[in-house]
Protein backbone atom coordinates (compact mmCIF):
# COMPACT_ATOMS: atom_id res chain seq x y z
CA UNK A 1 0.00 0.00 0.00
CA UNK A 2 1.53 3.25 -1.16
CA UNK A 3 1.84 6.43 1.97
CA UNK A 4 -0.46 9.10 1.25
CA UNK A 5 2.34 11.43 2.47
CA UNK A 6 3.58 14.02 -0.44
CA UNK A 7 6.58 12.67 -1.92
CA UNK A 8 9.91 15.24 -1.43
CA UNK A 9 10.37 14.94 -5.03
CA UNK A 10 8.72 14.05 -8.64
CA UNK A 11 11.71 12.25 -10.54
CA UNK A 12 11.23 11.73 -14.14
CA UNK A 13 12.66 8.74 -15.49
CA UNK A 14 13.57 9.04 -18.99
CA UNK A 15 14.90 5.99 -20.98
CA UNK A 16 14.17 4.23 -24.71
CA UNK A 17 13.21 0.62 -24.93
CA UNK A 18 14.17 -2.07 -27.17
CA UNK A 19 11.53 -2.71 -29.50
CA UNK A 20 12.02 -5.74 -31.22
CA UNK A 21 12.75 -4.09 -34.84
CA UNK A 22 13.56 -7.12 -37.27
CA UNK A 23 16.84 -5.99 -38.03
CA UNK A 24 19.79 -8.23 -39.82
CA UNK A 25 22.15 -6.42 -37.57
CA UNK A 26 21.50 -8.98 -34.36
CA UNK A 27 22.97 -5.86 -31.81
CA UNK A 28 20.68 -2.75 -33.52
CA UNK A 29 19.22 -2.40 -30.08
CA UNK A 30 22.16 -3.38 -28.21
CA UNK A 31 22.24 -0.06 -26.51
CA UNK A 32 18.63 0.52 -25.58
CA UNK A 33 16.84 -0.77 -22.00
CA UNK A 34 14.41 -3.76 -21.40
CA UNK A 35 11.24 -2.39 -19.87
CA UNK A 36 12.31 -4.36 -16.66
CA UNK A 37 15.34 -2.09 -16.15
CA UNK A 38 13.26 0.80 -16.28
CA UNK A 39 10.88 -0.71 -13.69
CA UNK A 40 13.70 -2.01 -11.38
CA UNK A 41 14.95 1.89 -11.52
CA UNK A 42 11.48 3.47 -11.20
CA UNK A 43 10.74 0.62 -8.23
CA UNK A 44 13.86 1.70 -6.08
CA UNK A 45 12.72 5.15 -6.30
CA UNK A 46 9.09 4.92 -5.31
CA UNK A 47 10.80 2.45 -1.97
CA UNK A 48 12.69 5.75 -1.27
CA UNK A 49 8.89 7.52 -1.25
CA UNK A 50 9.59 9.60 -4.26
CA UNK A 51 6.80 9.96 -6.89
CA UNK A 52 8.10 8.58 -10.47
CA UNK A 53 7.01 9.48 -14.06
CA UNK A 54 7.94 7.12 -16.49
CA UNK A 55 9.33 9.47 -19.57
CA UNK A 56 9.97 7.73 -23.18
CA UNK A 57 12.68 10.10 -24.65
CA UNK A 58 11.11 9.92 -28.22
CA UNK A 59 9.81 12.94 -30.54
CA UNK A 60 7.31 13.72 -27.89
CA UNK A 61 9.67 13.80 -25.28
CA UNK A 62 9.20 18.14 -24.80
CA UNK A 63 5.20 17.14 -24.09
CA UNK A 64 5.97 14.44 -21.81
CA UNK A 65 8.35 16.33 -19.78
CA UNK A 66 5.66 19.66 -19.62
CA UNK A 67 2.83 17.06 -18.48
CA UNK A 68 5.35 15.12 -15.87
CA UNK A 69 6.85 18.48 -14.57
CA UNK A 70 9.53 16.83 -12.73
CA UNK A 71 11.52 18.15 -9.94
CA UNK A 72 14.38 16.15 -11.26
CA UNK A 73 15.03 13.61 -13.89
CA UNK A 74 17.06 9.87 -13.74
CA UNK A 75 17.99 9.58 -17.27
CA UNK A 76 18.83 6.60 -18.38
CA UNK A 77 18.04 7.70 -22.19
CA UNK A 78 20.71 6.54 -24.80
CA UNK A 79 18.94 8.73 -27.82
CA UNK A 80 17.43 8.23 -30.83
CA UNK A 81 19.95 8.98 -33.94
CA UNK A 82 23.40 10.31 -35.05
CA UNK A 83 26.56 10.47 -33.54
CA UNK A 84 25.77 12.88 -30.57
CA UNK A 85 22.70 10.93 -29.78
CA UNK A 86 23.51 10.21 -25.83
CA UNK A 87 23.66 14.14 -25.63
CA UNK A 88 20.31 14.81 -26.85
CA UNK A 89 18.07 14.23 -23.57
CA UNK A 90 20.71 16.07 -21.44
CA UNK A 91 20.66 19.20 -23.72
CA UNK A 92 17.05 19.25 -23.69
CA UNK A 93 16.79 18.97 -20.27
CA UNK A 94 19.56 21.61 -20.00
CA UNK A 95 17.72 23.87 -22.10
CA UNK A 96 14.60 23.50 -20.10
CA UNK A 97 16.72 24.51 -16.58
CA UNK A 98 15.69 20.80 -15.24
CA UNK A 99 18.15 19.07 -12.87
CA UNK A 100 19.10 15.58 -14.16
CA UNK A 101 21.66 12.79 -13.28
CA UNK A 102 24.91 11.95 -14.93
CA UNK A 103 27.32 13.85 -17.10
CA UNK A 104 26.19 16.83 -19.17
CA UNK A 105 25.52 16.78 -23.06
CA UNK A 106 29.39 17.68 -23.69
CA UNK A 107 30.61 14.79 -21.48
CA UNK A 108 28.18 12.28 -23.36
CA UNK A 109 29.05 13.69 -26.67
CA UNK A 110 32.71 13.51 -26.95
CA UNK A 111 32.57 10.22 -24.78
CA UNK A 112 30.39 8.43 -27.54
CA UNK A 113 33.25 9.24 -29.92
CA UNK A 114 36.04 6.86 -29.20
CA UNK A 115 38.67 8.47 -30.74
CA UNK A 116 37.81 11.53 -30.03
CA UNK A 117 37.88 10.81 -26.51
CA UNK A 118 41.25 9.02 -26.89
CA UNK A 119 42.72 12.20 -28.39
CA UNK A 120 41.63 13.98 -25.37
CA UNK A 121 43.22 11.45 -23.28
CA UNK A 122 46.21 11.66 -25.10
CA UNK A 123 47.07 15.00 -24.08
CA UNK A 124 46.91 14.25 -20.63
CA UNK A 125 48.91 10.85 -21.42
CA UNK A 126 46.96 8.64 -20.37
CA UNK A 127 48.03 5.17 -22.80
CA UNK A 128 45.66 4.07 -25.31
CA UNK A 129 46.35 1.42 -27.88
CA UNK A 130 47.30 2.68 -31.39
CA UNK A 131 44.19 3.70 -33.37
CA UNK A 132 43.15 4.44 -36.72
CA UNK A 133 39.74 6.24 -38.05
CA UNK A 134 38.52 5.24 -41.06
CA UNK A 135 35.64 6.90 -42.99
CA UNK A 136 34.67 3.98 -45.43
CA UNK A 137 36.17 1.42 -46.63
CA UNK A 138 39.65 2.01 -47.62
CA UNK A 139 41.82 0.32 -45.06
CA UNK A 140 44.93 1.75 -47.27
CA UNK A 141 45.80 4.59 -44.03
CA UNK A 142 46.23 1.52 -41.75
CA UNK A 143 50.19 1.49 -42.16
CA UNK A 144 52.74 -0.38 -39.82
CA UNK A 145 50.45 -1.11 -37.23
CA UNK A 146 50.86 -4.29 -35.69
CA UNK A 147 48.42 -6.85 -35.88
CA UNK A 148 46.27 -8.38 -34.53
CA UNK A 149 44.33 -5.69 -34.62
CA UNK A 150 39.81 -5.48 -33.95
CA UNK A 151 37.72 -2.93 -35.69
CA UNK A 152 34.96 -1.89 -34.33
CA UNK A 153 32.07 1.20 -34.76
CA UNK A 154 33.63 4.58 -33.06
CA UNK A 155 30.28 5.47 -32.33
CA UNK A 156 28.28 2.79 -30.25
CA UNK A 157 28.19 1.18 -26.78
CA UNK A 158 27.23 -1.75 -25.14
CA UNK A 159 29.78 -4.05 -27.46
CA UNK A 160 27.53 -3.18 -30.90
CA UNK A 161 29.67 -4.32 -33.80
CA UNK A 162 31.94 -6.41 -32.21
CA UNK A 163 31.62 -10.03 -32.65
CA UNK A 164 33.80 -12.90 -32.74
CA UNK A 165 35.05 -11.57 -35.78
CA UNK A 166 36.32 -8.14 -35.27
CA UNK A 167 39.98 -9.11 -34.35
CA UNK A 168 41.86 -9.76 -37.77
CA UNK A 169 45.15 -11.37 -37.94
CA UNK A 170 46.19 -9.85 -41.58
CA UNK A 171 45.30 -7.28 -44.04
CA UNK A 172 42.82 -9.67 -45.84
CA UNK A 173 40.56 -9.75 -43.12
CA UNK A 174 41.17 -6.34 -42.13
CA UNK A 175 39.81 -5.47 -45.36
CA UNK A 176 36.76 -7.97 -45.09
CA UNK A 177 35.98 -6.56 -41.94
CA UNK A 178 36.01 -2.91 -42.70
CA UNK A 179 33.67 -3.46 -45.69
CA UNK A 180 31.04 -5.74 -43.21
CA UNK A 181 30.99 -3.43 -40.80
CA UNK A 182 30.35 -0.30 -42.77
CA UNK A 183 28.20 -1.58 -44.40
CA UNK A 184 26.39 -3.07 -41.23
CA UNK A 185 26.42 0.32 -39.14
CA UNK A 186 27.17 3.36 -41.85
CA UNK A 187 29.67 5.09 -39.55
CA UNK A 188 33.22 5.61 -39.08
CA UNK A 189 35.16 2.79 -37.96
CA UNK A 190 38.00 3.04 -34.99
CA UNK A 191 41.05 0.13 -35.71
CA UNK A 192 43.74 -0.30 -33.29
CA UNK A 193 45.99 -2.38 -32.22
CA UNK A 194 44.61 -4.98 -29.97
CA UNK A 195 46.40 -5.28 -26.67
CA UNK A 196 46.58 -9.11 -25.56
CA UNK A 197 46.30 -9.70 -22.16
CA UNK A 198 44.14 -9.19 -19.40
CA UNK A 199 40.75 -6.98 -19.26
CA UNK A 200 39.19 -4.62 -16.26
CA UNK A 201 36.23 -2.41 -15.62
CA UNK A 202 36.21 -0.25 -13.49
CA UNK A 203 32.87 1.97 -11.67
CA UNK A 204 32.96 5.19 -10.23
CA UNK A 205 30.35 7.14 -8.56
CA UNK A 206 30.34 10.48 -6.82
CA UNK A 207 31.75 14.17 -7.49
CA UNK A 208 34.46 16.49 -6.46
CA UNK A 209 35.96 14.98 -3.15
CA UNK A 210 33.30 12.61 -2.43
CA UNK A 211 34.18 10.89 -5.84
CA UNK A 212 34.94 6.77 -4.97
CA UNK A 213 36.14 4.67 -7.16
CA UNK A 214 35.03 1.39 -6.92
CA UNK A 215 37.79 -1.77 -6.55
CA UNK A 216 38.20 -3.30 -10.49
CA UNK A 217 36.67 -5.89 -11.85
CA UNK A 218 38.39 -8.23 -14.12
CA UNK A 219 36.17 -10.22 -17.18
CA UNK A 220 38.44 -13.92 -16.66
CA UNK A 221 37.25 -15.42 -19.78
CA UNK A 222 36.47 -19.40 -19.65
CA UNK A 223 38.50 -20.04 -22.67
CA UNK A 224 42.11 -20.62 -21.73
CA UNK A 225 43.32 -21.39 -25.79
CA UNK A 226 42.62 -18.48 -26.95
CA UNK A 227 44.61 -15.06 -26.79
CA UNK A 228 42.38 -12.99 -28.48
CA UNK A 229 39.60 -12.64 -26.14
CA UNK A 230 36.97 -9.93 -26.44
CA UNK A 231 34.07 -8.70 -24.51
CA UNK A 232 32.20 -9.07 -27.61
CA UNK A 233 28.01 -8.40 -27.79
CA UNK A 234 27.38 -12.32 -27.58
CA UNK A 235 29.61 -12.69 -24.89
CA UNK A 236 28.19 -10.16 -22.61
CA UNK A 237 24.56 -11.62 -23.59
CA UNK A 238 25.64 -14.56 -22.27
CA UNK A 239 28.19 -14.18 -19.70
CA UNK A 240 27.50 -16.46 -17.73
CA UNK A 241 28.58 -19.52 -20.07
CA UNK A 242 31.79 -17.06 -21.26
CA UNK A 243 33.13 -15.44 -18.55
CA UNK A 244 33.95 -15.35 -14.77
CA UNK A 245 33.96 -12.14 -12.86
CA UNK A 246 36.48 -11.28 -10.29
CA UNK A 247 36.59 -8.46 -8.14
CA UNK A 248 38.88 -7.49 -6.56
CA UNK A 249 41.29 -8.73 -8.98
CA UNK A 250 44.62 -10.72 -8.10
CA UNK A 251 46.69 -7.85 -8.87
CA UNK A 252 49.46 -6.63 -6.69
CA UNK A 253 48.64 -2.98 -4.85
CA UNK A 254 50.77 -0.76 -7.29
CA UNK A 255 49.04 -2.18 -10.95
CA UNK A 256 45.41 -2.07 -8.62
CA UNK A 257 46.66 1.58 -7.41
CA UNK A 258 47.79 2.29 -11.17
CA UNK A 259 43.93 1.33 -12.75
CA UNK A 260 42.31 3.10 -9.95
CA UNK A 261 43.91 6.20 -10.14
CA UNK A 262 44.10 6.21 -13.70
CA UNK A 263 39.91 5.42 -13.58
CA UNK A 264 40.10 8.99 -11.36
CA UNK A 265 41.91 10.92 -13.65
CA UNK A 266 39.77 10.01 -16.79
CA UNK A 267 36.51 11.15 -14.87
CA UNK A 268 38.06 13.79 -13.73
CA UNK A 269 39.48 15.29 -17.01
CA UNK A 270 36.31 14.18 -19.00
CA UNK A 271 34.21 16.20 -16.44
CA UNK A 272 31.97 13.42 -15.85
CA UNK A 273 29.32 13.57 -13.18
CA UNK A 274 27.38 11.11 -11.31
CA UNK A 275 28.70 7.57 -12.42
CA UNK A 276 30.24 5.99 -14.93
CA UNK A 277 32.28 3.41 -16.35
CA UNK A 278 35.83 2.66 -17.65
CA UNK A 279 37.10 -0.15 -19.36
CA UNK A 280 41.23 -1.48 -19.54
CA UNK A 281 43.09 -4.02 -20.98
CA UNK A 282 46.56 -4.75 -19.86
CA UNK A 283 49.19 -6.51 -21.66
CA UNK A 284 51.87 -8.98 -20.72
CA UNK A 285 54.19 -6.37 -19.23
CA UNK A 286 51.83 -4.82 -17.19
CA UNK A 287 51.31 -2.02 -19.43
CA UNK A 288 48.06 -0.57 -18.63
CA UNK A 289 45.86 0.77 -22.06
CA UNK A 290 42.52 2.67 -21.72
CA UNK A 291 39.84 1.00 -24.01
CA UNK A 292 36.96 3.24 -23.68
CA UNK A 293 34.34 5.30 -21.24
CA UNK A 294 31.18 4.68 -20.71
CA UNK A 295 29.38 7.74 -18.45
CA UNK A 296 25.96 6.38 -19.22
CA UNK A 297 26.47 2.83 -17.94
CA UNK A 298 23.92 0.24 -18.42
CA UNK A 299 21.61 -0.23 -15.27
CA UNK A 300 19.94 -3.64 -15.89
CA UNK A 301 19.84 -5.46 -12.60
CA UNK A 302 21.26 -8.71 -12.37
CA UNK A 303 23.07 -8.06 -16.03
CA UNK A 304 24.70 -4.84 -16.87
CA UNK A 305 28.62 -4.39 -15.53
CA UNK A 306 27.74 -1.19 -13.32
CA UNK A 307 25.76 -2.83 -10.98
CA UNK A 308 28.05 -5.66 -10.42
CA UNK A 309 30.59 -3.78 -9.55
CA UNK A 310 28.62 -1.96 -7.22
CA UNK A 311 27.29 -5.39 -5.52
CA UNK A 312 31.09 -6.77 -5.59
CA UNK A 313 31.72 -3.65 -3.47
CA UNK A 314 28.52 -4.08 -0.99
CA UNK A 315 25.88 -1.78 -2.51
CA UNK A 316 22.75 -3.51 -3.13
CA UNK A 317 20.89 -1.85 -6.64
CA UNK A 318 18.52 0.00 -4.27
CA UNK A 319 21.06 1.82 -2.66
CA UNK A 320 23.19 2.05 -6.02
CA UNK A 321 20.38 3.59 -7.48
CA UNK A 322 19.33 6.63 -4.58
CA UNK A 323 23.56 7.21 -4.46
CA UNK A 324 23.59 8.28 -8.15
CA UNK A 325 20.05 10.36 -7.53
CA UNK A 326 21.63 11.72 -4.34
CA UNK A 327 24.59 12.71 -6.02
CA UNK A 328 23.24 14.56 -8.55
CA UNK A 329 20.86 16.35 -6.39
CA UNK A 330 24.02 17.88 -4.00
CA UNK A 331 25.63 18.94 -7.39
CA UNK A 332 21.94 21.15 -7.88
CA UNK A 333 21.72 21.95 -3.85
CA UNK A 334 19.13 20.16 -3.54
CA UNK A 335 18.22 18.14 -0.16
CA UNK A 336 19.16 14.04 -0.72
CA UNK A 337 17.17 11.40 -0.16
CA UNK A 338 17.73 8.87 2.65
CA UNK A 339 19.63 5.70 1.51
Amino acid sequence: MESDAVPLYVVGLTYNLKKGIASEVEDLEAEYDDISTVHAIRDSLKKAGLKVELIEADENIFYRLQDAKPDIVFNIAEGLRGRGREAQIPAILTHCGIPFTGSDETTLCIALDKALTKRLLASYRIKTPRYKVIDGVNTGSIRNFNFPLIVKPNAEGSSKGISEHAIVKNPEELKRQVRMEYEAYGQQLLVEEFIRGREFTVGIIGNGSETRVLPPMEIVYNDKNSKNNIYSYNVKKNYEKYVTYVCPPDLDKKLLDKIERTSGKIYEVLQCKDFSRIDFRMDEKGELYFIEINPLPGLAPGYSDYPMLAGFSGIGYNELILMILNSALKRYGMKTVNV
